[in-house]
C-alpha cells in the first residue's frame, strides 16, 4: 500500500510521520519485516527498528514467530496488534456494490455483491448499504470494527468525504457520505474515487520494485490511478488522472457528459460503447450485453471494442510517454475482453518512445474485480491506525463518535471530515 497518511490523503499540508507510513506498509502486508521497511521508506535500520519499538509499547504491532532471512539471523514477523480487528468495505457500481472485510496484513474475504442503485441517491443507497456492511460486520465481530471504506464512481473530493459533481450519480454531489458512514458506524471512515482505490489495491500486491504506475478503470466511464514513487498522486487538486475529458481528434464534436465536445469518453466508454452499437442496431442495453457479444465472436461489437481500446491507447500513450511507469494495469469490465487488451497494448507499443516501453508492463489487473474494494478497505484501515496511533499519543484527545447516524438533512448540514 502506498505510504500515504490520513493528513495528505486528506489535503491538510505536511508530511506523513514516519510512524504512519510504517503502520501503513504494515497494514497492507506490504512490510513485514524491519528489513523491509528500511528498504521501502530509504530510512536506516536504526530508525526504523526505534519507530517500530515505539509501536510495539503502545500496543499498535506486534512481533510473531520469524521468515526465512537471506543471511544473519532470522527476520520477526510484524503484524498490527490486534489480528482480529478488521474493516469493511464497498465498491460501488451504478446497479450493484461489491462488499467484502479486509483484515490486517492485507487479507481480503468474504466478498460478494449485493444490489443497489446509485441512482436512488445516497438518503436511499447508504441505509441499505450500512444494513449489509452491519450484518457482514456482526460476523466478524461488531466489537472488533476498526474502519471503513468505500470506493465511489464519480470524482471525490478526499478532504471533504464527498463526490463533486458526478455525470451518473444524481442526487450525490456534496452529499458528506464519509461523516455519514463514521457517524452511523462510529469507526473512522474513508471514501475515495474508484480509480484510486484500484490503484492502491493492485499496488499493494504487486511487486516491490514497481513504484511507478497507471492504473486504468474502464467501465461505464473512464479512470485513472496513479502511483508515483511507491504513493498514491493526487495533484494540485485531487484531479490527477482525469483523462475521461481529454480531447481526441477520433471523437470529433460528439457531446460529453461534462458538457464539453470531442471527449475521450465519447468514443472509449462502455457508455459510448453500448451507445454507438445500438445506434447501428446491435441489440446491447448495457455494457454487460457488449463483453457477451464479443465473448461470442460478434464483428460488429468485436470492431467496436477494438477500435475504443486503441482510441484509450492513444490518450494513454502521451501520458506514458510524459510519466515512464513501471507498468499499466487495466481494470473495469472492458479490460476482461482480449480485442480490447491487445489494442491499448498496440498502440501504446506504436505510439511511445522505446526506451519507455522496454520494461513497461501492461496487464490487466491481477485482483481483477476486487481492486477497488481492497483500495477500499486498506483506506480504511490505515485511517484506522492513524486514528489509533494519534489516540495513543494522546489519549486525552480522543473523542467517541455518535454510534448511529443522523437523518439525511442533518447529515448535509453537518461536517464533512473524512474521519
Amino acid at each position: 500500500m502506498p505510504d500515504v497518511s490520513s493528513a495528505q490523503r486528506n489535503g491538510a499540508k505536511g508530511p506523513a510521520s514516519l510512524a504512519e507510513r510504517v503502520l501503513a506498509l504494515i497494514a497492507s502486508g506490504q512490510g513485514t519485516s524491519r528489513t523491509e521497511l528500511a528498504g521501502m521508506l530509504g530510512a536506516s535500520p536504526s530508525t526504523i527498528s526505534l519507530t517500530v519499538g515505539q509501536l510495539v509499547e503502545r500496543g499498535l504491532v506486534t512481533e510473531q514467530g520469524t521468515q526465512a532471512s537471506t543471511g544473519g539471523r532470522p527476520r520477526k514477523v510484524l503484524r498490527i496488534g490486534a489480528r482480529d480487528e478488521f474493516a469493511v468495505a464497498a465498491d460501488l457500481g451504478s446497479r450493484h456494490a461489491r462488499i467484502g472485510v479486509v483484515l490486517p496484513g492485507g487479507e481480503l474475504t468474504d466478498v460478494t455483491t449485493v444490489p443497489l442503485v446509485i441512482a436512488d441517491g445516497p438518503e436511499t443507497a447508504l441505509p441499505r448499504l450500512a444494513q449489509t456492511l452491519e450484518e457482514l460486520a456482526a460476523r466478524h465481530g461488531r466489537d472488533l470494527l476498526r474502519g471503513v471504506g468505500c470506493s465511489l464512481p464519480g470524482p471525490v473530493d478526499v478532504q471533504a468525504g464527498a463526490v463533486t459533481l458526478p455525470s451518473r450519480m444524481p442526487g450525490w454531489h456534496r452529499f458528506p457520505v464519509a461523516a455519514w458512514l463514521r457517524e452511523h458506524f462510529g469507526v473512522p471512515a474513508a471514501v475515495d474515487n474508484d480509480a484510486n482505490c484500484m490503484a492502491v489495491g493492485e499496488h499493494a500486491v504487486q511487486p516491490a520494485e514497481r513504484r511507478q504506475s497507471i492504473m486504468v478503470k474502464i467501465g461505464s466511464a473512464i479512470g485513472t490511478g496513479i502511483i508515483a514513487d511507491g504513493k498514491l498522486y493526487r495533484g494540485a487538486t485531487g484531479a490527477a488522472g482525469d483523462i475521461t475529458h481529454v480531447r481526441i481528434a477520433a471523437a470529433g464534436d460528439t457531446p460529453c457528459s461534462c458538457g464539453n465536445t470531442g471527449c475521450l469518453e465519447t468514443v472509449a466508454s462502455g457508455a459510448s460503447l453500448v451507445r454507438n452499437l445500438r445506434d447501428g442496431g446491435v441489440p446491447v442495453t448495457e455494457l454487460a450485453d457488449v463483453v457477451r457479444l464479443v465473448a461470442d465472436g460478434d464483428p460488429r461489437s468485436t470492431r467496436a471494442v477494438r477500435q475504443a481500446g486503441s482510441h484509450l491507447g492513444t490518450v494513454l500513450a502521451a501520458n506514458i510517454n510524459f510519466f515512464n511507469p513501471d507498468a499499466v494495469y487495466l481494470g473495469g469490465m472492458l479490460s476482461t475482453l482480449e480485442p480490447f487488451v491487445a489494442a491499448v497494448r498496440s498502440q501504446l507499443y506504436e505510439s511511445c518512445h522505446p526506451l519507455v516501453t522496454e520494461h513497461l508492463t501492461i496487464e490487466r489487473a491481477s485482483l481483477g474485480a476486487d481492486a477497488g474494494l481492497f483500495g477500499a478497505g486498506l483506506f480504511a484501515l490505515e485511517r484506522a491506525m492513524a486514528r489509533a496511533l494519534h489516540d495513543a499519543a494522546d489519549p486525552a484527545a480522543a473523542a467517541p463518535p455518535a454510534a448511529t447516524a443522523p437523518p439525511a438533512t442533518t447529515a448535509r448540514r453537518g461536517a464533512a471530515s473524512g474521519g
